[in-house]
C-alpha cells in the first residue's frame, strides 16, 4: 500500500461524503447548541461521519452492489429497498441542491422566484444526464479543494478572532438532535448507493493488491477521510456557536452560512464560496439523476428508453420540489429519513460484522425489529406524536426519536443466542 494510493483513496472517500448541501447543516446546529456545541458535534459526526464510513467498509467486505446489502433478508426485500433508496435520493437531496443554489447564489443578487431557478437548473441537469461527459467529473475534482480551502479559512478566522463566549443552548437533547440532523446529510444513503463505485475504482486501479490489502487500504483511507470530515463538521459547528449572539434566532441555514462567510472573509470571498457551492450542488444533482437512471435501466434489460424516462421524471421532480426553500425540503425529508435511515444504519452494521454473527435469520429478525420500532418515530415526525405517545413512551430512547436502537440490539443478541443453542443441540 503506497502513499499515493492511500492519498487518492482518502480524498475520493472524503469527496464522496463532502456534499455542498451538507455545508448548510453544521453552522445552524452550532448556532442553536451554543455552549453545548461539542455534544451536538459528537451526535452529528456519529450519523454523518462514522456510519457512512462503516458503509464503505461494508462495501469493501461485500465487494458487490447495493443489492447485496439487504439480500440476506430476502431478494424481494432487497429490490424494494433499492427502489426506495433511489426514489428518496432523486426526490429529496437532488431538488435540495437547486434550492441551496438559489439561496446561496441567486437570491442575494436577483429577486427571482425559486421556480425559475429550479426550472433552469434541472433543464441543465437533464442535458448533462442524457449527454454523459467527463467535464463535470473534472470540475468536481477542483471544486472540493476550493470549498475546503475557503471553509478552513472561515473556521480559522472565527476561532482565532472571536471570543469563546457562547450563548446558552436552545436544544433540550443536543446529542440526539445532532444524530437526527446528521440524517439530513444523506451520507449513509450515499455510502450504500454509490459506495460500490469507490470499491470498483479501487479494484480497477489496484488489480495486483490482495483482498486483505484492499480492505486495509480502504480502512486506512476511511480513517483519514473520516478525520477530515470530523474536523470540518466540528469546525463549522464551533463557528456557528461562536456567532450565536451575532444573528437573529430564526435565521435560515443558508443565510447563516453566508453571514458567517461575509463576517470572516468579506463579500468577495462569500461570492466565491456561493459560486463554488452552486457548482458542487449541480455536479451532485447530475450524479444522483444519472445514478438513479442507471439503476432503473439495469432493471429493464439495459433499456436506453428507461434511462431517459427516469432522468426526465427525476428532473421534473427536481423542479417541483426544488421550488421550495431549503428549510421546507429538510422538513419534508424528515419523515422519510426517520423510516429509512434506521434500516440503512442496521444493514450497514450487520454487513460490517463477522458472518458468523449475521446469518440470514439474524438479518431478518434485526431488520424486522428495526422496521417495527421505527414506525412510532415515523408517525411522530408527521404530527402523530401526542396520540401515540401513551403507547410508545415505555420504549427506551423513544423520547429522542431513537426508539429502534435497543429493540434492534435485543433482536441481534437473542437471535444469536438461539442460533448458538440450536448449533450445540
Amino acid at each position: 500500500m503506497d502513499k499515493k494510493s492511500l492519498t487518492i483513496t482518502s480524498f475520493a472517500l472524503f469527496s464522496l461524503f463532502f456534499g455542498a448541501g451538507n455545508l448548510i447543516l453544521p453552522p445552524l446546529l452550532g448556532f442553536k447548541a451554543g455552549n453545548l456545541w461539542w455534544l451536538v458535534a459528537l451526535g452529528f459526526c456519529v450519523s454523518g461521519v462514522v456510519v457512512p464510513l462503516m458503509g464503505i467498509l461494508a462495501h469493501a467486505k461485500l465487494q458487490g452492489t447495493m443489492f447485496d446489502f439487504a439480500k440476506k433478508v430476502s431478494p424481494l426485500f432487497s429490490t424494494v429497498y433499492c427502489f426506495i433508496m433511489y426514489a428518496i435520493a432523486i426526490a429529496l437531496p437532488s431538488p435540495r441542491t437547486a434550492s441551496v443554489t438559489h439561496e446561496m447564489a441567486i437570491q442575494p443578487f436577483w429577486d427571482t422566484p425559486y421556480l425559475l431557478t429550479s426550472l433552469i437548473y434541472f433543464v441543465l441537469v437533464f442535458i448533462f444526464a442524457i449527454n454523459r461527459t467527463k467535464v463535470l467529473d473534472l470540475i468536481g475534482k477542483l471544486l472540493t479543494p476550493g470549498i475546503l480551502i475557503v471553509l478552513i479559512l472561515i473556521i480559522a478566522i472565527a476561532g482565532f478572532t472571536l471570543d469563546f463566549d457562547f450563548a446558552d443552548s436552545t436544544l433540550a437533547s443536543p446529542f440526539s438532535y445532532g444524530i437526527l440532523e446528521g440524517y439530513q446529510t444523506f451520507d449513509a444513503i450515499g455510502a450504500v448507493v454509490v459506495g460500490a463505485v469507490i470499491i470498483v475504482s479501487i479494484n480497477l486501479k489496484e488489480k495486483d493488491l490482495a483482498y486483505d490489502d484492499k480492505k486495509r487500504l480502504i480502512r486506512t483511507a476511511g480513517f483519514w477521510a473520516g478525520l477530515g470530515l470530523f474536523i470540518i463538521y466540528t469546525g463549522l459547528i464551533l463557528t456557528g456557536a461562536l456567532f450565536g449572539k451575532s444573528f437573529d434566532g430564526d435565521i435560515s441555514r443558508t443565510a447563516l452560512l453566508s453571514g458567517i462567510s461575509i463576517a470572516t472573509l468579506g463579500n468577495t470571498a462569500n461570492l466565491f464560496l456561493s459560486v463554488l457551492v452552486s457548482l458542487a450542488c449541480f455536479t451532485t444533482a447530475v450524479g444522483i439523476v444519472t445514478g438513479t437512471s442507471d439503476f432503473v435501466k439495469s432493471q429493464f434489460k439495459d433499456s436506453a428508453l428507461a434511462y431517459r424516462i427516469t432522468a426526465f421524471v427525476g428532473c421534473v421532480l427536481g423542479v417541483l420540489v426544488g421550488q421550495f426553500n431549503v428549510g421546507y425540503i429538510i422538513a419534508v425529508a424528515l419523515p422519510a429519513l426517520m423510516f429509512i435511515y434506521p434500516i440503512t444504519i442496521i444493514l450497514i452494521l450487520l454487513n460490517v460484522l463477522p458472518d458468523r454473527f449475521t446469518t440470514p435469520t439474524v438479518f431478518k429478525n434485526v431488520v424486522l425489529a428495526t422496521i417495527l420500532f421505527s414506525i412510532p418515530d415515523f408517525l411522530g415526525s408527521i404530527g402523530f406524536r401526542e396520540p401515540i405517545d401513551p403507547y410508545t413512551s415505555w420504549i427506551p430512547l423513544s423520547q429522542h426519536q431513537l426508539g429502534w436502537v435497543l429493540p434492534a440490539l435485543i433482536a441481534f443478541v437473542v437471535s444469536n443466542m438461539i442460533q448458538q443453542k440450536s448449533e450445540l443441540a
